[in-house]
């Protein structure tokens, strides 16, 4: 039996993400108008070079230096005050924004889901479900299988057949369930959820939680970004404590939130 509780606690301890001095930039027009694409955004992002100021590029310096370890089985909220660098950070994780300086190392697929997550506003909810779910790598037979589970669990047809309307008929909540509710459908190697608990009542975000420390146990990591300290305190076994894009704390659930609070004097 100890040895059996000794590999567990190795497999426990096996890494799924490490960020080292971590350093992300954007580069965003300079221009008072605020015009340009977003193709063009990403195309300044993407296109480095010593000329930045000479073009009118201005330089954000969203996270500095950030470096962690997160494990197996952990759920890891990210705190701190709008701006900090929380949802850059996970979309640095998620591969969708490229390092300045540092590296961001994953083991396994990382899956970013946000509160502005993408499904399509002409087609059905039911066509998302299907959609979203091969987007994740699932199979029909397997949506197929979770698809009534995924509808129940978002809640959205408790008020009518909700979803076999388009999505552009959705309140804001209800996109944003269904979203969730997509995403928890399937276990995660690294799941990111950007304020998806912040949306939707009470009963719901109980179902949201009690789904994360499900994908938990079955040993993977989820990172939370919420500014609800009552999700991060019934959710996350560990915080991240982000401002003005460094990492000021990082540990337990409770330690951190004490000295955040104290911080914000909330």
């Amino acid at each position: 039996m100890a040895e059996q509780n000794a590999e567990q606690s190795t497999q426990d301890r096996r890494p799924t993400v490490i960020a080292d001095e971590l350093h992300i930039v954007y580069r965003v027009n300079g221009a008072k108008t605020g015009r340009g694409s977003a193709t063009a955004a990403l195309s300044r992002i993407l296109k480095r070079g010593s000329d930045d100021s000479a073009r009118g590029v201005r330089k954000v310096h969203a996270v500095r230096g950030v470096s962690f370890v997160a494990y197996r089985g952990e759920a890891i909220g990210l705190i701190g005050s709008n701006g900090s660098g929380k949802s850059t950070l996970l979309r640095a994780i998620a591969g969708l924004l490229p390092a300045e300086r540092g590296k961001v190392y994953t083991d396994g697929q990382p899956s970013l889901l946000g509160v502005n997550a993408a499904l399509m506003n002409d087609l059905t909810g039911e066509r998302n479900v299907i959609l979203g779910g091969l987007a994740m790598g699932m199979s029909r037979e397997q949506i197929k299988e979770r698809y009534q589970d995924i509808v129940d669990f978002s809640g959205i047809n408790e008020k009518g057949d909700f979803i076999t309307l388009p999505m552009r008929t959705y309140s804001s909540g209800m996109a944003a369930r269904l979203r969730f509710s997509i995403a928890a459908a399937k276990d995660h190697d690294v799941l990111m959820i950007d304020e998806a608990l912040a949306t939707g009542d009470r009963k719901f975000q109980k179902r949201s939680e009690e789904r994360i420390r499900e994908l938990r146990k079955e040993a993977g990591t989820v990172f939370l970004v919420s500014h609800n300290n009552k999700s991060i305190r019934d959710t996350c076994n560990r915080v991240l404590w982000l401002e003005r894009g460094e990492l000021r704390m990082d540990g337990p659930t409770d330690e951190v939130l004490k000295e955040y609070e104290k911080f914000t004097g909330k």
